[in-house]
């Protein structure tokens, strides 16, 4: 087992990500690759910088990584709310998802606070 995925952090986070990809297949067919792709993008950027930091040498470039992956929770919580606004996501899905993005962030950023 990689270093990463003893992380809590990365677990949420992974959690997080399979259930984004569940539930952008109930936005709009149009939307196949415009938001719903960039959701899924913002989503798997998360997981990805927290396994890729986890495999660099030194404190100072994981915590670079957490960082960016921090970043990518955040744009991923604006996109979520642009479609549930533009009605693209229904309300009862993004509150489900919210629950599990909101304790994957808390984990995240304690993560990062940590280094």
């Amino acid at each position: 087992m990689a270093q990463f995925e003893r992380l809590e952090a990365w677990k949420a986070c992974h959690r997080l990500t399979i259930a984004i990809f569940e539930t952008v297949k109930l936005m709009p067919e149009f939307e196949r690759y415009g938001l719903s792709q960039q959701i899924r993008r913002a989503a798997v950027s998360v997981c990805a910088n927290i396994a890729e930091g986890s495999g660099k040498r030194g404190r100072a470039e994981y915590r670079r990584f957490l960082d960016i992956a921090n970043g990518s929770m955040t744009e991923l919580r604006c996109l979520l709310l642009l479609a549930r606004d533009l009605k693209m996501l229904p309300e009862g899905e993004w509150n489900a998802v919210e629950e599990i993005r909101r304790p994957a962030g808390y984990l995240l950023w304690r993560l990062y606070r940590s280094m």
